[in-house]
């Protein structure tokens, strides 16, 4: 505990915790719930998410996973992804016989495209559904909660092409997305955003990084601002991603709030959110076909006790 004279740590401020009671989801789905959001997507919603693949037209959401992606080295043990060989050609079974060749790879699981867990932040001491935050331990990760506990994610997507929806092609740096962006985006999508969905946001800010500066594609960043949890709680969304390294704007909107947009998501509402998702040539796709929904299915490797993963997410017309 700091002295009494020392400088205090700045708390969270009164409009967090408003909206944070708002949105509140802790014993919606029991006591013992780890899936938050999840459980909106029930056998009847991926049933009629189904019935969104009309073309058969496969997008890939992902990032390659390589050596030189996204991190920067700003957040201490988030690496991209280091690949090596562990055997290459070995006849293991003696000359002659089949050889075989392995891999092996260490990198953050939210170093790309990634979810992150309900526990992947806390705040308070508390994470989703009331838990202590010290359930995450060196030795077991997340306790409860962890993104294993995600299981098959696979439901109806909706892209809210933010940009695309103001003409743009991406939205300047300081741009946090409200909820007046969101309804824009439904409206230009001619879609309505329902219970069980995953929404994904179109910002534009991943042509920075696909152009070649990773530093000013996490810095500044448009994303997700502390008005925007409402939005998907009163439409009972499932889960979130974007386009950007952050996912909430970046810097933050009230001074000295960090990453307040990933402490309602994940630990009040228990709203998985996605990072790094690689929307653009999604938003080719939908206007093509005229239409903003489909059969999005992204699994979360089921990594036991883990704060994310990465994912490779399919989107189907």
């Amino acid at each position: 505990m700091p002295a009494a004279d020392e400088p205090q740590p700045p708390s969270l401020p009164p409009e967090f915790h408003d909206i944070a009671k708002r949105v509140n989801n802790w014993g919606r789905w029991g006591a013992d719930d780890e899936i938050g959001t999840l459980n909106l997507i029930t056998d009847e919603v991926v049933r009629q998410a189904a019935a969104e693949v009309r073309t058969g037209r496969r997008v890939p959401l992902a990032l390659p996973l390589q050596q030189d992606g996204v991190q920067t080295g700003v957040i201490p043990g988030r690496i991209n992804p280091f690949h090596s060989m562990v055997q290459i050609n070995q006849e293991l079974f003696g000359p002659g016989t089949v050889a075989c060749s392995d891999d092996a790879v260490t990198m953050g699981l939210q170093a790309a495209t990634h979810w992150d867990a309900l526990t992947h932040v806390s705040h308070s001491g508390r994470l989703y559904n009331g838990r202590p935050a010290d359930t995450i331990t060196a030795h077991t990760g997340a306790r409860f909660s962890g993104i294993d506990k995600a299981g098959p994610l696979v439901s109806r997507g909706v892209l809210l092409d933010i940009a695309r929806a103001k003409g743009l092609d991406r939205l300047p740096g300081g741009h946090g997305v409200t909820p007046e962006d969101l309804a824009e985006a439904e409206e230009f999508a001619g879609v309505t955003v329902r219970s069980g969905d995953i929404v994904l946001v179109r910002t534009g800010q991943m042509q920075v990084y696909l152009s070649g500066d990773k530093h000013a594609y996490g810095y500044p960043s448009p994303g997700l601002s502390v008005r925007t949890p409402e939005w998907f709680h009163a439409r009972d969304v499932a889960a979130v991603a974007n386009d950007t390294l952050t996912f909430e704007i970046f810097p933050p909107e009230i001074e000295n709030l960090w990453l307040p947009v990933h402490a309602l998501d994940l630990v009040e509402m228990g709203m998985l959110q996605g990072q790094n998702f690689q929307l653009e040539e999604l938003s080719t796709a939908c206007a093509q076909e005229s239409r903003y929904t489909f059969l999005l299915s992204a699994v979360p490797e089921p990594f036991v006790g883990a704060t994310g993963s990465p994912v490779a997410p399919v989107a189907t017309l």
